[in-house]
Parts: C-alpha cells; structure tokens; sequence
C-alpha cells in the first residue's frame, strides 16, 4: 500500500500525499465490527498538491468545488468487513474522482439548424393540433 496512486498515465499521487485515518464502522460484521477498524477514509489535499500540473489542479478544484472541505478530498469506505478492501475501495474511488476531475471538457457541441423538412412536419402539426381545438371550442358554443 505504500506505493503511489496511478490517476492517469504519467500522473501518479505519491503515498507522502495520501493521508489514511481508520475507525469503527457501522456496516456488517457481527461482533467484530466492535473492535475492528475497518472503515476507512482517505484524504488529498488536492490545493496544495505538487503532483498534478498547475493547470490540471485548477480544472480538478473547479470541478470538485462542492466535495472539497478546505481544499482536501476526503473519500470514506467501509462497505466491507475487511480493512484491506476498504482501503482499495477508496483508492479506486479517488483515482476515479481524480480522473474524471481532470478530463478534459467535451467538445463544443456545434449548432444545427432543423431540415426543411422537420420544420413543414413540426409546423403541419401545429396546424392539425390549433384546427381540432378550433373545431372542439365551436362544438361547444353551440
């Protein structure tokens, strides 16, 4: 576990940034959830971080904004019994939050404009649609 963090390609977060805190947890386990800490938080200080390029942390903050408390992702696991797997868990948690934190942001979507077609389909519609509410307002005049 003292390895670091892969997030994508050549970014990796080195073990020194994560920081590990253990704890009882709520979920399965019996009478061993009493004395086994087993959940598992892991936080990175993403603001103050010099593992990823200034550029990409900007990106990942801004996206991130609403989980950040004081410029730290804190990620918490503790739907297994076991620590070990916890502690995977949050790890594959935070490299996915990682990577789709710093992804670059889509393509701009370029306008189209509705066929002639469409537009005679959409309008005919419109037409029959007024005509029946037309017919159905006289009906009840009557």
């Amino acid at each position: 576990m003292d390895e670091g963090l892969e997030v994508r390609g050549s970014i990796v977060i080195p073990a020194h940034e994560l920081t590990w805190r253990f704890s009882r947890s709520s979920g399965p386990g019996g009478q061993g959830v009493n004395t086994t800490d087993s959940r598992v938080q892991l936080a990175f200080d993403l603001a103050r971080s010099a593992s990823l390029p200034e550029a990409l942390r900007a990106r990942a903050i801004e996206r991130l904004s609403g989980r950040l408390v004081d410029g730290c992702l804190v990620i918490t696991a503790e739907e297994y019994r076991s620590q070990w797997r916890n502690r995977q868990a949050a790890r594959d948690r935070l490299a996915e939050a990682l990577r789709d934190a710093i992804a670059p942001p889509p393509r701009a979507r370029r306008p189209t404009r509705p066929t002639r077609a469409a537009t005679d389909r959409r309008l005919r519609a419109k037409k029959a649609r007024g005509e029946v509410k037309r017919l159905r307002q006289a009906r009840l005049d009557a």
